[in-house]
């Protein structure tokens, strides 16, 4: 798999400051790590969104900060995005070390066709789209594959522990969540009628971070 690279630069800038990085196409960033003093850094941000799209979640990526000979081996943490136009506006990247597994929060895709979709009436349910698993860094799978076709009538399920996984990697968490289900459309209405309707939260309008960014 391609190194995806990324150089980082100190930051001087902080607090309602960066508001400035930011209309000169600076993003500005934190890297931080177990043992690791935090640092305040920035980007060029189109560098920056292009290196989000080929890392995807859960890539490991190569950061170089100013002049340092050594890369740092990063993930990212937390994206942070304008709510309204969807702009960058601070990301946060966690340095790992090589030989300490690391717990990451990984895409289930499913796979394969359920035979109960071609009976008229059935629904897929999907219960679960991500899972906590824990691996060393190089061994991070890009998602997790979850075979379907086994699914021939309502009420049948699968769960954590039918999903392939390499040895390598570990589940922490319970492998008897259910995953995906089948269900008839009648029970599909009553689950809809039983489950309070929740009002969406309101939408917040972030303009920056809090004043020690």
């Amino acid at each position: 798999m391609e190194q995806i690279e990324l150089q980082a630069k100190n930051r001087d800038i902080l607090g309602k400051g960066v508001r400035f990085l930011r209309r000169q196409g600076i993003t500005p960033v934190h890297l931080f790590g177990h043992n690791l003093k935090s640092l305040t850094l920035q980007c060029e941000t189109t560098n920056l969104e292009r290196s989000l799209v080929q890392a995807g979640a859960v890539q490991l990526m190569s950061m170089k900060v100013d002049s340092e000979t050594q890369s740092r081996p990063v993930l990212v943490r937390e994206v942070q995005r304008d709510s309204l136009s969807g702009k960058l506006l601070h990301v946060d990247f966690y340095q790992v070390k090589m030989g300490e597994k690391v717990e990451v929060e990984i895409p289930i895709v499913l796979a394969g066709e359920a035979p109960a979709l071609k009976v008229k009436g059935n629904r897929l349910i999907r219960e679960l789209d991500g899972l906590t698993v824990e691996c060393l860094p190089n061994r991070i799978p890009a998602s997790l594959e979850l075979n379907i076709s086994s699914l021939s009538e309502p009420g049948q399920a699968l769960r954590v522990k039918d999903i392939a996984i390499d040895s390598d990697v570990t589940v922490p968490g319970d492998r008897e969540q259910v995953v995906v289900r089948i269900i008839e459309q009648s029970q599909g209405r009553e689950v809809a009628e039983e489950s309070p309707v929740r009002a969406p939260e309101e939408a917040k309008q972030t303009e920056e971070r809090p004043k020690n960014e």
